[in-house]
Order: C-alpha cells, then sequence, then structure tokens
C-alpha cells in the first residue's frame, strides 16, 4: 500500500467496485478498501435485478452470477388473494458473492489496487492539500493521502458525515430488513412473490425470490418508526411458520435500507458518495443494486477526471451530482411520493385494491394499472408511476 493515490474508494460493493474500475479506467492511480476479508461477503441483499438494466451495464453476463432467471411475478394480497402481474419485464437473481468479487477483480484487472481487512476510522479533507484517510489494516495504523475519496460503505456511512454531509435518514424512511435462505421451498422458480399487509409488514413488504434448487431468498421489511411493535425477525419467522411450516433455513442476514428521497448534497471538495451511502435506492422496493452501479460508474468517471484537470473541488465534482439528480434522482423522487401513497394504504384497502385489479382481464394486470387504481384519490401521482414502470 503507497502512501499517496489519486483516489481511494471506501467499501468494495457494487458501487465502490465500479467507481474504482471506472476511476482506473481514465488512467487514476486507485485505491480501493474494504472492511471484510472479501469482496462480497457477507451478503445483505434479496439479489434481485430487472434484466434489462443490468444488461445495459453488462452486455455479457456470466452464467456464474446467475442463480435464476425470472419470468413471473405474483402479489399476495392481506386476504390471501393472488395476483399474477401481467408484464414482458424479467428478472435475475444473482450470485452476490460471485458478482461482488467479480467486479472488485475488474476493478485491479482495470488497475487499481485492492485491500481487504482494511478498516477506515477517520477522514480529514483539506481543500488545498487533499484528504487523509485514516485505517487500520493488517494490525498497523495506516494514513494515506488522496485527492478525492469516494465513500461508497453503505447505508450506515460514517464517511459522508465525516466529510461534512448530511446523510441521517428519518426511520419513517429506513427500512429494517431480515431474511433467510431456505429451502425446500414448493414453488415455480421462475417465479418471484411479494406479500403485502399493513399488520405483517407495516411500511414494507414482504418477499420470496427463488434462487433455484428448491432455494429461495424469504424475507420482509418494516419501515423502521414501526419496529417496535413489528421487530423484522420475529416478524419473518412467524411468516415462515404460516406459510412453511416444514423449511429449513440455511443462513439469516439482516440490515437496513434508505428507501428514502434522494440526498440534495452528494459531493463536497474532493468527496463523493455512491451506492446506499448516498441513498440510491429505489425508495418503493428497496432495491439497489443497478442504482449503485450506475452511480460508482458515474462517480469514478468524474473523480477520475477531476484529478486530470487538478480540480477537485465540490464545484468541480458537482457535475456527478447534476448528472444523478436530473437522471435516476429524478425517478427516485417519483417513486419516493408513490412508496409514500402506497404504504398508506391499510389492509381493507389492499384486499379492495386486489379484488378490483383481478376483476381485469389479465392482460390489463399490469403494474401500472393496479396504481391507478390505488392512486384514484391522488390523480397527481399516476403520472409518477407512469415514469416510473416505462
Amino acid at each position: 500500500m503507497k502512501n499517496h493515490y489519486d483516489v481511494v474508494v471506501i467499501g468494495a460493493g457494487p458501487a465502490g467496485a465500479m467507481a474504482a474500475r471506472s476511476a482506473a479506467e481514465t488512467g487514476a492511480q486507485v485505491l480501493l478498501l474494504e472492511k471484510d476479508r472479501v469482496a462480497g461477503i457477507p451478503v445483505r441483499c434479496a439479489e434481485g435485478v430487472g434484466e434489462g438494466a443490468f444488461r445495459n451495464l453488462f452486455p455479457y453476463v456470466p452464467e456464474s452470477w446467475i442463480c435464476q432467471r425470472i419470468t413471473k411475478a405474483v402479489i399476495h394480497a392481506p386476504s390471501g388473494a393472488e395476483l399474477q402481474i401481467a408484464s414482458r419485464h424479467t428478472g435475475l437473481l444473482l450470485d452476490r458473492k460471485q458478482f461482488d468479487f467479480d467486479l472488485a477483480h475488474q476493478a485491479v484487472q482495470a488497475g487499481a489496487e485492492l485491500f481487504v481487512k482494511a478498516n477506515v476510522y477517520g477522514l480529514h479533507i483539506d481543500k488545498v492539500r487533499g484528504a487523509q484517510v485514516q485505517l487500520q489494516w493488517l494490525n498497523r495504523e495506516v494514513t494515506v493521502t488522496a485527492k478525492v475519496v469516494v465513500g461508497a460503505d453503505g447505508v450506515e456511512s460514517r464517511v459522508g458525515r465525516w466529510g461534512g454531509l448530511k446523510t441521517v435518514t428519518p426511520l419513517r424512511d429506513l427500512d429494517a430488513c431480515a431474511q433467510v435462505l431456505a429451502g425446500p421451498v414448493d414453488l415455480p422458480m421462475d417465479t418471484c412473490h411479494f406479500y403485502f399487509s399493513e399488520k405483517e409488514t407495516p411500511g414494507g413488504y414482504a418477499w420470496i425470490f427463488p434462487k433455484g434448487n428448491g432455494l429461495a431468498n424469504i424475507g420482509l421489511g418494516v419501515s423502521g418508526d414501526r419496529c417496535a411493535n413489528a421487530r423484522p425477525y420475529a416478524q419473518l419467522q412467524a411468516f415462515l411458520h404460516q406459510r412453511f411450516p416444514g423449511i429449513r433455513q440455511l443462513s439469516y442476514t439482516c440490515g437496513a435500507v434508505p428507501c428514502c428521497a434522494p440526498m440534495k448534497k452528494i459531493v463536497n471538495d474532493r468527496l463523493m458518495l455512491a451506492g446506499d451511502a448516498a441513498h440510491q435506492v429505489n425508495p418503493l422496493t428497496g432495491g439497489g443494486i443497478v442504482n449503485a452501479l450506475i452511480a460508482g460508474r458515474l462517480a469514478g468517471k468524474i473523480a477520475g477526471q477531476a484529478v486530470q484537470e487538478n480540480d477537485c473541488s465540490a464545484e468541480r465534482l458537482r457535475e456527478y451530482e447534476k448528472t444523478w439528480q436530473q437522471t435516476e434522482g429524478v425517478r427516485q423522487a417519483r417513486a419516493f411520493r408513490l412508496k409514500q401513497a402506497m404504504f398508506s394504504l391499510d389492509d381493507d384497502r389492499l384486499n379492495l385494491l386486489a379484488d378490483t385489479v383481478l376483476n381485469l382481464p389479465f392482460e390489463k394486470r399490469t403494474i401500472i394499472n393496479i396504481f391507478k387504481h390505488a392512486l384514484l384519490k391522488k390523480p397527481s401521482l399516476i403520472w409518477d408511476a407512469v415514469k416510473v414502470f416505462t
């Protein structure tokens, strides 16, 4: 590990690895730091992505990244009514361990240096002299200087706070999640299932994402301000006991997801945030893999260009912020407004919505039509639904 780099990226998840690769491709000297012993472990993710958006980023997707291709989705109402969605869109269930590892490897191949078991505990930024990153690595205290730091250290990000950015998320916009990898699951492996109930998953939903070979990621999320009476792990165990009494749980994970409006400021002098650290998550679904990849690629490219121009000021780095806000940020804001409306529905209204849509011909049972019926009293949001889902 050298004493100085052009760009230091903290966190080797999708956003960080993509940022490191993108910055290295500009010719910058890049250091990628990961606190765990291997990039991609532990997995704290349901591992689902939309196939179209994912292939826009990776035209060639190795089979080793894919656990299962998804062609159908079923929504379950509190009453037990099942609503299969009419859609031509497909999804992929990733092997996040393999995907994250390979993405970090791609960053190294592009020229970045990767160090694992590197625990960053401090950041000091000077507009003129650069950034100092303090870390512990191999039981040694190390200080590295950089021209630009990219914070991709997840929802619990400290990098943003150290750099003077406001990263606090209100509890109502932070979903607490619990998930197990479990089996055997006697369900079609090409179908995802979503369960909505204000009683079971207040402010959130439960999911079943098949991973093939009779296994599935089964989890749920609960709004952070509702956890006192609906603890995610207990809610998940009750969900499993009711629907899959004989299932075996192979692994368990938990975490938090920022399901909020876009952060107004994600850059500062010599500092950029990407991925969950920048709250770049679809607040309606909680999905963040594709957003993290897009943000990381953009952040790394602009960081590298800023280094070449010898201008790493907040004003220069704001190109990343503006580009994000004008594209993905607009979609995130729309999805946040939809989330606020949809997750305010009680179980009676959810059941009525399901019954209404089930009376439509199958080809009309689209996501957009579901939102149109759910938002009849808020017609201004229907356009948001159209823009989000088309």
